[in-house]
């Protein structure tokens, strides 16, 4: 008799570039999610380009969200932070660098959502964030903190789950993405691509 298969999550990673090629440093960074041992790309958002968030004196960005289904773990936790180390391994092979927050990035992953959990743990060393909190304290949070106000994230978890509402929040991903819309104004974020899942590859949208 077969071994029953270990609990799996459905999680969402944040990916963005704006240096280089962008569009195939992340057509390369999908790949490199679907090789992550036990991880399956269950789905891949529109590519959008996007006018830069903090920092504006840099090149526009490149963003999309994909769909992992990954082992659950022993707990939430535990399961976010592995998906989390296999990320920033991800990002350290494309050359990623610390700079300053909001910042030019080589390879940009964003641990978006796991599942349905609402988790505030400290990341261990080697997985340090951006920013750390006032009490010297490095945290990871999940669902992402910043995810429910900025389009560039909102509008591509919207191809993938408009109507998932994340835990915490006061509205389903696709009602969040109308709210940032309307304060980011037009042209903020533009949808310009498509993924193949055959071709590996990004599709220009037609104009």
């Amino acid at each position: 008799m077969d071994a029953p298969e270990a609990p799996r999550t459905t999680a969402y990673v944040g990916l963005g570039a704006n240096l280089g090629d962008a569009p195939a440093t992340l057509a390369a960074g999908l790949a490199s999610l679907a090789a992550m041992p036990g991880a399956r790309l269950a789905g891949v958002s529109r590519l959008y380009q996007t006018r830069p968030v903090g920092v504006v004196d840099q090149p526009d960005f490149h963003n999309a969200a994909a769909a992992l289904e990954v082992p659950s773990g022993p707990d939430p936790a535990s399961g976010a932070l592995a998906l989390l180390g296999g990320l920033k391994a991800i990002e350290r092979a494309f050359g990623r660098r610390p700079r300053e927050r909001w910042g030019p990035r080589e390879l940009d992953l964003d641990l978006l959502l796991f599942g349905s959990a609402r988790l505030r743990v400290e990341r261990p060393p080697g997985l340090e964030g951006s920013t750390v909190s006032p009490e010297g304290v490095d945290w990871l949070e999940v669902p992402h903190p910043a995810a429910r106000e900025r389009l560039f994230v909102l509008a591509p978890l919207a191809d993938l789950a408009p109507g998932l509402m994340p835990p915490g929040w006061d509205g389903d991903i696709a009602t969040m993405a109308r709210r940032a819309a309307a304060g980011e104004g037009p042209g903020a974020v533009v949808a310009i691509a498509t993924w193949d899942p055959v071709a590996r590859a990004w599709v220009p949208e037609r104009t």
